[in-house]
């Protein structure tokens, strides 16, 4: 993919600080693009990621310390955002967290926690960004789902639920922004070797993944990169699982 084929847009990563989201950023800053890097709580994780994609592309990135539960809390960080580097044009939902547990046996809190993160986070980033938008007559989302969101997986009803939940938030958003010049997919990670999968190099589980591997981040943020210079794509779910959901 053409170097710099990003310059001049702004990519927002929400859960940019590491695995994915780390990847994603530096990935749309090597295409060119200014990036803003959220993260919920380790700052040194997001600001050194910030750090390679300045010394490294030679780009604008900044950190910003935002919990995307907090409608409020997205609201004014796409406020200093938008302060700070003047729009966005790339918006990826990547923030999520697990809270696994058998349905029979699992908390309220547990099931709410991981809705309000994962689903209700990007709704609130896709509100708040919006405006900029369509006032720039192009955008582009990007939601981080799961083959779990696709399939389903026993022990992770909540995390498959959100991803779900996901998919037809981006199908909905694609059909309503479209109009607008707005594009929104979804990407459908399989086993991706991160802090949050941890080394699973050994799951029986990878047996029945066709490629017979695990995934990295960067391929992740390889599909990120076409859909976000992909200008006839819209409303898709592009699987990144090494065939695992076919």
């Amino acid at each position: 993919m053409t170097h710099e084929i990003l310059k001049g847009k702004v990519a927002v990563i929400t859960g940019g600080g590491r695995g994915i989201g780390a990847a994603i950023a530096e990935k749309m800053a090597a295409l060119g693009a200014d990036v803003a890097v959220l993260y919920a709580g380790n700052q040194s994780a997001a600001e050194s990621v910030c750090l390679r994609c300045r010394q490294t592309y030679d780009i604008r990135a900044e950190s910003y310390r935002c919990d995307v539960s907090d409608f409020n809390a997205v609201k004014e960080t796409v406020a200093k955002i938008k302060a700070d580097f003047g729009t966005v044009h790339i918006l990826v939902n990547n923030a999520g967290i697990t809270r696994d547990g058998l349905a029979a046996v699992m908390k309220e809190e547990d099931f709410d926690a991981v809705l309000q993160t994962n689903l209700k986070g990007a709704f609130h980033m896709i509100r708040h960004c919006c405006g900029l938008f369509i006032r720039n007559r192009e955008g582009c989302v990007i939601n981080i789902s799961s083959v779990s969101g696709l399939a389903g997986n026993a022990g992770q009803c909540n995390y498959a639920a959100s991803k779900a939940g996901l998919i037809g938030l981006t199908k909905s958003i694609a059909k309503e922004l479209a109009p607008k010049g707005i594009r929104c997919n979804a990407i459908a990670p399989g086993f991706i070797a991160t802090d949050l999968t941890g080394n699973q190099a050994e799951n029986p589980l990878l047996r029945m993944v066709p490629l017979g591997k695990m995934g990295t981040p960067e391929d992740v943020a390889e599909a990120a990169a076409y859909l976000a210079t992909a200008r006839y794509v819209t409303g898709e779910v592009l699987r990144v699982d090494g065939g695992l959901a076919m």
